[in-house]
């Protein structure tokens, strides 16, 4: 795999998109987000840039796009017309109209979910929604909805798939970066799918991923979870994570790479490292165990504390309780003087 012109030009990293975004935790304090050079957070008030308002729709889809390209999950995502080859995430949206009956004429409550698992029907789509949590369901203009927009920034940092968002990146760890997200797209990568208990992961035309250059994942056989009935059916499945049972009338969430034997509650498909629900159902395959990207990719690579990117060379700096640093990143949040030179800033260290 060759580095292109393209991305060598831009892997010195690109500014932050959201520049005057008020921050939603320092409200009325903060002006609006003004980037730092190489920090992913705000010289004004310190906080993350998902802290400010978050990334619009359209980056976010592009984002999306980029990380399930090339992939056996790249049938998620489309073209962009006169984008030499780039695809974006077709998210799937939902929109629920009920009529609301009055004495006069009558009138509509439209509620629009910003995402929805793709596939379903509405009657099972709306079902899974029921299963979240009231506050965290991506309704337009929620908290859902911020909620679900924040964590595609935490866990799926797009820093983490695309070496022209990095900063001063060599040529040799560009490279290193490319081969990386290869092969956590091969190995890892996956979208849960949400089905009833005994009816999900169905096995996929193996061509089909051949043809995105991946190899077939492998499921043989009948699922073992669950008891069989007296009619001869399997019943009685249960949650990998929680162990208890998963009703039959109530939608559950596969995973293609954990096999057909293994099933989770909507509210229970979530990283074995933060607890946090995966974003979309996207997740990493690590040792029987669902992680979210950004736990995935640092459980294989170290992550700079300072600027919260991975480091892809081996002359790094390790800081106190064992943190990486680039090497010119182990300095002063405030005064930008490196760590052990005396300075009297009160933010010497700060975790983002």
């Amino acid at each position: 795999m060759e580095l292109s012109a393209g991305v060598h030009k831009m892997s010195v990293g690109q500014p932050p998109a959201g520049r005057g975004a008020a921050c939603l935790i320092c409200k009325g304090i903060c002006s609006g987000f003004q980037p730092h050079s190489w920090r992913k957070a705000c010289t004004q008030c310190l906080c993350s840039q998902e802290d400010h308002a978050p990334t619009s729709d359209s980056e976010d889809d592009r984002k999306m796009g980029r990380l399930l390209a090339d992939s056996c999950y790249a049938h998620l995502t489309a073209k962009v017309k006169g984008g030499d080859g780039l695809r974006v995430y077709k998210r799937n949206r939902m929109i629920i109209t009920n009529p609301v009956v009055s004495r006069k004429d009558p009138t509509f409550n439209t509620i629009t979910y910003d995402w929805a698992p793709p596939g379903l029907t509405q009657k099972l789509a709306i079902l899974y929604m029921e299963l979240l949590p009231e506050e965290r369901r991506p309704v337009s203009g929620t908290e859902g909805a911020l909620y679900r927009r924040r964590q595609l920034m935490r866990q799926l940092p797009v820093y983490d798939q695309d070496p022209t968002q990095c900063h001063g990146l060599s040529d040799a760890e560009a490279q290193a970066m490319m081969l990386f997200v290869k092969s956590y797209k091969e190995e890892a990568l996956g979208v849960g799918e949400v089905a009833l208990p005994g009816e999900g992961v169905a096995p996929r035309d193996d061509s089909a991923k051949h043809k995105n250059g991946q190899g077939a994942l492998e499921q043989q056989g009948p699922p073992t979870n669950g008891t069989v009935g007296s009619d001869g059916k399997k019943s009685e499945y249960h949650c990998d994570r929680c162990g208890e049972l998963a009703a039959a009338e109530s939608p559950v969430v596969y995973a293609e790479r954990a096999g057909r034997d293994r099933l989770w509650h909507p509210t229970c498909f979530v990283c074995a490292e933060c607890g946090e629900a995966l974003v979309d159902l996207v997740y990493f395959w690590k040792n029987g165990t669902l992680l979210c990207g950004r736990h995935y990719c640092q459980s294989k690579r170290p992550r700079c504390f300072g600027c919260d990117e991975l480091i892809f060379s081996e002359d790094y700096k390790k800081g106190p309780d064992g943190q990486a640093w680039h090497k010119d990143h182990f300095c002063c949040w405030v005064c930008g003087q490196p760590i052990g030179a005396q300075c009297s800033c009160s933010q010497r260290f700060r975790s983002l």
